[in-house]
């Protein structure tokens, strides 16, 4: 059934400075290209679906560059960054062509590229994609999962770097 279209009474600005109240982790998500090429992006869309199984979901934004990569990988890392992450957090946002070049990684049993410091890393296998709009909502189960306690890096109304403290063991 498709809904009819209906006049939305507000604009896109004020649905993303609405949008923007929620603050939010952010996360890396690496792959590597058919070339066998690490690639990353910086992501704030990601949520834990399921225990069991071990889903967890994101969502990519159709007009970004590295579209066609990770719309087609089967294996990809989400790295939940900690505050001391935001300048990767920063370069993994930006345009730069290079943005592992210096960045410490080892690849995992699937070639996809960890980065050491995350307060969690999830590696995953592609399971389910839905279309979203203007993103495409990708759900991954979890293979491997690592954690350590860390204050984390968060993205509210546009400003990374809000300072929460360390969770205690």
């Amino acid at each position: 059934m498709t809904l009819p279209d209906c006049p939305i009474p507000f604009s896109e600005h004020q649905l993303r400075d609405a949008l923007g109240q929620f603050a939010t982790g952010v996360t890396i998500v690496t792959t590597v290209d058919a070339a066998g090429q690490p690639v990353g992006m910086t992501v704030s869309s990601f949520n834990a679906v399921s225990l069991n199984p071990p889903l967890v979901l994101w969502s990519l934004g159709r007009a970004t560059s590295l579209y066609p990569v990770f719309a087609s990988c089967q294996h990809y890392a989400i790295h939940v960054l900690a505050l001391e992450q935001e300048a990767l957090a920063r370069r993994f946002a930006s345009k730069v062509e290079q943005r592992f070049a210096g960045v410490d990684w080892q690849a995992n049993a699937q070639g996809v590229p960890i980065i050491p410091g995350a307060g969690a890393v999830f590696e995953c296998a592609l399971r389910h994609q839905y279309d979203g709009g203007d993103h495409l909502i990708i759900v991954g189960e979890v293979l491997q999962c690592q954690h350590q306690s860390v204050a984390p890096l968060l993205y509210h109304a546009g400003q990374l770097g809000l300072r929460l403290a360390a969770p205690s063991d």
